[in-house]
Order: C-alpha cells, then structure tokens, then sequence
C-alpha cells in the first residue's frame, strides 16, 4: 500500500535510470495484475503544499492508455503531457521544461502505443478541421516509415503503421532535443533522461525503444 507521497529529498536522491527502472517495473506489475494498492486521502493531503515527481510522461490521448495505471503510479508520482499521436509542440515542450527544470522530475519518456488511430489517420493522409494541422506533426515520420517499409504506405498496412509508431516516438525524442536547450543541457549533464517506448494493446508491456 503506497501511502506515503515523493518528498523534495527524495526526488533529490534519485537517477534518472532509477526512475526509468521504476517505471518498468510499476509496468510489469500492471501487466502480472499485481499493481500496488494506494492511500489515495493521505497521498492528496502529504502533496496539498507542493508536488515532486519523477518523471513526465508524453503519451497519448488513447482511453486504452492510462498513463497512471499501465505504469502503477499513484497521486504525485509523475507528471503526464497528452496529445494526440504524442508529439512536441511549444505547449507539450514548455510543459517538459517546466516539469524537469523547475520541478525536478528526471525523466522524459515520449510513450507511443500499438495501434495509434492519429498515427493511422496520418498514414492516410486524414484532413479534416483542426485535425489537418495536428496531423502535420507525425507526417514526418510517416515519410520515413515508407523508406523503410514494404507495401501500402496507409493504415491497411500494419507493419507500415508499427513503422511509423516507432519512428513518431524517435523523432519527436530528436525534436524534443533540438528544440529545447534547457532539456538539451540537462540531459548532456545527466540531470535527466529523455527516452521512447511503445506500449502494446495485446500484452499491456511498455518496450522501450
């Protein structure tokens, strides 16, 4: 039973590989159906003055993708950005700033998912409102999905789409760097981690990339 929340001090302690580990492991439980139960009421009032996570997760919109519990986090463990196909933006990337160097977290990680319906919508070139522009966002690695994959360049392709998850979750990792010289830095000085996985709808597992 988790019933104590993370404290400055203990955020303080940690390494970003400690939090990644964490994170894997909270993953296996969920995926073994043993996940950690949690004092919610005591939890919501130890974080009422202040909050201290360990890592920001950019993931998803995806309702079969709950962040919290695929990885067995509970109140004040971690921060989540969404959008959908888990992309950067100016919002995403000042909310990762703000996460990391104010807040202390020690990990990015951009989490992709089997299946992404916005990542098959731009595998199809999909152009409808709002959704057009968002859709511009993960064309890139759509493009490089097709150098890499055989067949049709569109949804009906599931290795094409697998491709292109991947490979969203890889560029916006590069992105994520080149845009952000705060996050850059604190990653050269090993302040934080920024790192990609891909979560499967079969099995529930988080495999990094």
């Amino acid at each position: 039973m988790k019933n104590i929340a993370i404290t400055k001090d203990v955020q303080g302690a940690l390494t970003p590989n400690d939090v990644l580990q964490d994170l894997l492991k909270g993953n296996n439980r969920f995926v073994n159906g043993s996940l950690q139960g949690a004092d919610n009421a005591a939890l919501v009032n130890q974080t009422i003055e202040g909050q201290f996570p360990k890592a920001v997760v950019l993931s998803c919109i995806d309702s079969r993708v709950p962040v919290e519990t695929v990885l067995d986090q509970a109140i004040g463990d971690i921060f989540v950005a969404r959008v959908a196909g888990n992309f950067e933006n100016i919002d995403i990337l000042g909310s990762l700033e703000y996460s990391c160097n104010v807040a202390g977290s020690k990990l990015i990680l951009v989490l992709g998912h089997e299946s992404c319906g916005a990542v098959k919508a731009a595998c199809d070139g999909v152009e409808l409102g709002n959704i057009t522009a968002m859709l511009n966002n993960i064309m890139p690695a759509v493009r490089k999905s097709a150098d890499e994959v055989d067949g049709e360049a569109n949804s009906s392709n599931k290795e094409f789409v697998a491709k292109t998850v991947e490979n969203n979750v890889r560029m916006t990792i590069d992105r994520i760097r080149e845009k952000s010289q705060i996050l850059t830095e604190m990653e050269d000085n090993g302040e934080i981690s920024i790192v990609g996985g891909v979560y499967s709808l079969h099995t529930g597992k988080v495999e990094m990339l």
